[in-house]
């Protein structure tokens, strides 16, 4: 019988089991979506409810088999991976109780409590951890605390939420250092838990699970995990890592000086080096590598995908008609008519994500601005594209930042999920960018990233690197057009420009910030 490997990925939108054979090709998936509602009593909360999402885990992993058409023994390894930052908080019985997903916002009052009390402390973190209050755990812990007394007071453990399906399965805590990292709870340098960062902010030093890299073994599926999940008890649980960080690996960005675009919902710039320095202005994330030895800084940009979603949503109803009765996805059909609009847009400038200022993160208010009224030049693909290319503007400029704390760029980028399916975004992106843009096969790549540490860790592969060589293949290669690129290096410090006054505006009150993090 053929074994397989499996990857179990929560993510912020939804969770899903999916199947490799050893080739690295995906043989089965099993997703399901679930969703992390705020308590009505504390705004920007999003709370994740261990319970519910469980199950929907194990109708996953059992649905896959079944998919599949195997045995569950004919799964040979398993490991996991998650969005990052969500926190998982444990009692001294090892039962859940309490746990936030990544973009909780709830702790407003701990940042200006934190900052209020401690002024430079959260830049001398950074200097420790490569994070600030807008993401990590520190806030958010400081918040039951405040909050949840009795919560605090129990808890005994906190993990992250790819170490809490372990947890499940095998019923071992244990945490690794790619979404460890991004708690804040982590000295990058050492790679382990620092019990004096939470000192520092009077929070509990004794909390955390032993740490092991990367590709090591956690345990077994227990026999509770048997029963739950549907896989077989004593196959082994690899550690996996945070969802960017597998999906480079996935995407074979695993060396130093080399960088991986993701879009998505969110889109992440990823930049490997094999040295551990953070950026002295504090203005993007440093994270470590599922790599052992390496690290990336890392650039969001904030909503992407959802900002296409509600374009699509909006004002896209004809395409959605055209949709049911020819198969075309509304996207396509819009790439095809925005393919037409000249680059730049004819000089048309929008505002949603902005380059990332990690230690004062706010973005301005939905803009698009300096459009004519010629509906032949400026019509609602005119716009679609506008937002295409803000995209694009601002990996541009986490390239740069990148760039002014390393002094390197990359040769090229791997651009992998959701957006890297436009043919029109992958041309964009290299136009404005000035680099090559590769493409792989496997577009939702953090599945594969994990399956390919649930190899290594079993020794199915010996090494990492050369396996990601050998079974990452790439599809298209999209090279920089000079025209395009000309009239994108033209418009982009005026489009910096622009961004900045309208955030300005969202600084005075006057308009109303996409996204800002807590306490900013």
């Amino acid at each position: 019988m053929e074994s397989y490997l499996m990857a179990i990925d929560a993510g912020t939108g939804s969770v899903r089991a999916v199947l490799f054979n050893y080739n690295g090709e995906q043989v089965a998936c099993c997703q399901e979506e679930w969703i992390h509602d705020e308590d009505p009593r504390y705004p920007g909360s999003m709370n994740f409810n261990w319970e519910h999402n469980w199950d929907l885990t194990c109708r996953c992993t059992r649905g896959v088999l079944k998919e599949a058409g195997i045995e569950s023994k004919q799964v040979s390894a398993i490991a996991t991976t998650c969005m990052r930052e969500g926190i998982v908080l444990y009692d001294g019985d090892a039962r859940e109780i309490w746990a936030c997903a990544n973009v909780d916002a709830r702790s407003d009052d701990e940042v200006l409590q934190l900052k209020k009390d401690y002024p430079n402390l959260e830049a001398e973190l950074y200097a420790e951890t490569g994070q600030l209050y807008a993401l990590d755990a520190l806030p958010r812990l400081l918040w039951v605390k405040n909050k949840m007394p009795d919560v605090y007071k129990k808890t005994e453990m906190i993990t992250m939420f790819n170490d809490w399906l372990i947890y499940k399965l095998t019923g071992v805590f244990c945490s690794e250092p790619s979404n460890a990292s991004t708690s804040g709870l982590l000295n990058l340098k050492t790679r382990n838990f620092d019990p004096d960062i939470p000192e520092r902010c009077g929070l509990k030093t004794n909390i955390f699970a032993p740490i092991k890299e990367c590709g090591e073994p956690a345990g077994t599926v227990s026999k509770k995990g048997e029963e739950d999940s549907g896989l077989a008890e004593g196959t082994p649980v690899i550690v996996g890592g945070g969802d960017a960080q597998l999906g480079s690996i996935g995407v074979g960005v695993i060396g130093d000086n080399q960088a991986a675009v993701f879009g998505g919902s969110f889109w992440q710039y990823e930049y490997n080096t094999g040295v551990c320095t953070v950026d002295r202005n504090c203005r993007i994330r440093v994270n470590c590598h599922a790599v052992p030895g390496m690290w990336q800084y890392e650039a969001l940009a904030f909503k992407p995908g959802l900002i296409m979603r509600w374009y699509r949503d909006a004002f896209c109803d004809h395409e959605k008609s055209l949709e049911k009765s020819t198969g075309k996805s509304v996207y396509a059909q819009m790439d095809e008519k925005a393919s037409k609009i000249p680059a730049g847009s004819g000089g048309m400038f929008c505002a949603f994500s902005d380059i990332m200022d990690f230690i004062h993160w706010k973005h301005a208010a939905p803009t698009f601005t300096n459009f004519q009224t010629d509906a032949d030049k400026w019509n609602r693909f005119t716009f679609y594209r506008a937002i295409l290319e803000n995209t694009a503007m601002v990996t541009r400029g986490h390239m740069e930042l990148v760039k002014e704390a390393t002094g390197n760029m990359p040769r090229e980028v791997i651009f992998a999920g959701g957006a890297s399916k436009s043919g029109l975004w992958c041309s964009i992106l290299a136009d404005v960018l000035g680099v090559p843009v590769k493409v792989p096969v496997v577009k939702e790549a953090t599945a594969l990233g994990a399956a390919l540490l649930a190899g290594k860790g079993i020794g199915v592969y010996k090494d990492l690197s050369e396996t990601a060589s050998r079974l990452v293949k790439i599809e298209k290669t999209f090279t920089p057009d000079s025209g395009n690129t000309k009239v994108y290096d033209e418009l982009y410090p005026v489009w910096k420009q622009v961004y900045k006054a309208q955030l300005e505006l969202a600084e005075k009150g006057l308009t109303r910030c996409l996204w800002k993090a807590p306490g900013v």
